[in-house]
């Protein structure tokens, strides 16, 4: 799937949100957010990000989002992209940093759509021009 057709989607979890200011979980979220998404948080540990509840994994989700972009390391990223396998979320988008080949290939093993090897807070603010 191309970057311009996964920024179509409007229902999103991003795992990894957090509340520091400094890590790319929570500027990523706040930018998905800003930009009239859909969003959700998704980090065990983590209470709310930005004043919205946190949730624990995928699975506890209210909704089952149409994409989740992904900000942990790859040795986390394997787990995640299992569950959204398993949830029926074919959309995913793996961050910069948190992607490898073999992520990738599992993914493309499970039938997933993937977007790499770009940041979505840089192709949001080119898409919005």
């Amino acid at each position: 799937m191309g970057i311009v057709n996964m920024l179509q989607v409007k229902s999103w979890a991003v795992v990894g949100a957090t509340g520091n200011k400094e890590k790319f979980g929570y500027k990523i979220f706040k930018v998905m957010t800003e930009a009239g998404l859909e969003v959700y948080p998704v980090n065990r540990g983590v209470e709310e990000v930005l004043g919205k509840k946190c949730y624990a994994k995928l699975a506890d989700l209210p909704v089952v989002p149409e994409a989740v972009n992904i900000v942990v390391p790859p040795s986390v990223g394997t787990k995640i992209v299992r569950q959204c396998a398993k949830l029926g979320i074919k959309k995913i988008w793996l961050q910069p940093g948190s992607e490898n080949a073999e992520l990738i290939r599992l993914a493309d093993e499970l039938g997933l759509e993937v977007v790499c090897q770009s940041c979505i807070m840089i192709e949001l603010k080119k898409s919005k021009g």
